[in-house]
């Protein structure tokens, strides 16, 4: 599966560790938006960058990390087609895929471990929507 990460400067070390985490299994093939130091950036450029190529279709998933997870989810959401959920914690994670078929997984990397991150990332990508009564729910947002 083809997958996205980008993050700002409050993100980075937490993007690098999911990054690395996600290159050890050869089913994911990742590609790294951005940025790539700790000098400070603005979120919405990575932003902008990771919903188009989801919104494209470039991408099945993408992972979004700035300090909190909020400014990214923000832009990201503003995409057709990109359902991009901020998440803190597993149960978040798993409840975006399965009822918001979300197909970015946003974090904060000021407010969640890289523990928890990483089993987040692996769940949020191996979960799928469950459809249903989910379905109409989702169409009455476009």
């Amino acid at each position: 599966m083809k997958i996205i990460i980008g993050s700002d400067h409050g993100g980075f070390d937490l993007k690098e560790a999911c990054k690395t985490h996600l290159e050890r299994n050869p089913r994911w093939d990742v590609t790294d938006a951005g940025v790539f130091n700790l000098d400070p950036a603005g979120y919405p450029k990575v932003a902008h960058r990771v919903a188009q190529a989801i919104a494209k279709g470039e991408y099945k998933r993408g992972i979004l990390i700035c300090g909190t997870g909020l400014g990214m989810g923000i832009v990201a959401n503003r995409y057709k087609g990109v359902r991009a959920g901020v998440c803190h914690n597993l149960f978040t994670a798993r409840l975006s895929r399965q009822h918001n078929n979300a197909n970015i997984l946003v974090m904060g990397g000021r407010v969640i471990g890289v523990g928890i991150a990483l089993e987040m990332v692996d769940l949020f990508l191996k979960t799928r929507f469950d459809g249903g009564r989910h379905e109409l729910r989702l169409s009455q947002i476009d």
